[in-house]
């Protein structure tokens, strides 16, 4: 495959934030890096976040904004093992994602089925890592348990419901408004929960007799927390991986004790690539087949072009979309 001189990526101006279209000298990929012709990359709320200079870049990682995409091997590095130009891949980035070429390294990279769009595919590492290392490493949800996801309306919430559906467990999300909702019941949901007309806490204890939620998947924190606690089971585990409620809240520690419960929370970024390799292989194994065989799918709201990446943005932040929001490279 013959590579460009130079690649299109997307800059932020530093005086106004505002997002335009750049170009750049491309590298060859060294070591066990593979280089990524993009075919779409995700928009994720932490890229909203850098851009107003609140999350801030790892020093090792590239200042070009988007943390996952989805396209073809153009190019290997010399130690690479596990692709060849040509293969369909999705990755999850260390930065660099707005852009119509990427280096990532190659045990970061899922093989993407043929069954599932190039573009789509670009919806799948952030909300399957996500999803898997909170839930089901880290809150170990089991087969029969009753997972609660805040936000099922969201990329990785529509994720998280449909992994948990496939391990075995009972699934409640809240969502806003009734078209969301609607979307979630057909999708599987055993109860969907409208948070902008009804009080989750209140429906949570009655649906489950007074017994409580195994885990609780959350985004939102603030006031939420203390009502995680309230509706808690008995050795529940209450994992959060955002606070978009805020950071501060005040907490009765009483039923934490009482109930046993395990306060969880975690950042996928700042983890090592060696941890989110382990992560990616172990996803491969119990979703591989799901994925193949189209029980597991990227949720898609809309793509817009590369260029358009700051009206993509404002519409994550205006919060009507279902599902991811992509850019396709051009």
């Amino acid at each position: 495959m013959q590579l460009p001189a130079k690649f299109k990526h997307i800059s932020v101006n530093p005086d106004s934030k505002s997002l335009y279209l750049d170009e750049s000298i491309l590298e060859s990929p060294e070591a066990r890096d593979v280089l990524i012709k993009v075919t779409a990359a995700g928009i994720n709320r932490a890229d909203l976040l850098q851009r107003q200079g609140l999350y801030p870049a790892p020093a090792d990682a590239s200042p070009i904004l988007g943390l996952e995409v989805a396209g073809v091997v153009a190019a290997t590095g010399p130690d690479v093992t596990q692709w060849q130009v040509g293969d369909r891949v999705c990755a999850l980035v260390h930065g660099g994602g707005y852009a119509n070429y990427c280096a990532v390294r190659e045990d970061q990279c899922l093989h993407v089925p043929d069954n599932i769009e190039l573009d789509a595919a670009a919806g799948l590492p952030e909300a399957l890592l996500t999803a898997w290392h909170n839930v089901f490493e880290r809150a170990q949800l089991k087969p029969g348990e009753t997972l609660l996801v805040q936000g099922g309306s969201s990329g990785i919430g529509s994720m998280a419901v449909q992994m948990a559906k496939l391990w075995g467990a009972k699934v409640i999300a809240t969502a806003g408004g009734a078209h969301k909702c609607q979307r979630l019941k057909e999708m599987g949901v055993d109860l969907v929960i409208d948070y902008r007309e009804q009080d989750f806490e209140v429906i949570v204890k009655d649906y489950t007799e007074g017994g409580g939620v195994d885990v609780i998947f959350d985004m939102v924190g603030g006031d939420y927390i203390q009502k995680h606690i309230n509706c808690a089971a008995v050795e529940g585990r209450i994992v959060n991986i955002a606070y978009q409620n805020g950071f501060v809240a005040e907490i009765h520690f009483g039923l934490v004790l009482i109930k046993r419960l395990s306060l969880l929370a975690s950042t996928l970024r700042p983890q090592s690539f060696d941890a989110k390799a382990r992560m990616t292989r172990v996803i491969s194994e119990h979703f591989g087949a799901a994925l193949s065989q189209g029980n597991l799918l990227p949720v898609i709201d809309s793509i817009y072009p590369l260029a358009e990446a700051e009206k993509a943005q404002n519409a994550m932040a205006q919060g009507n979309h279902f599902g991811k929001i992509l850019l396709r490279s051009d």
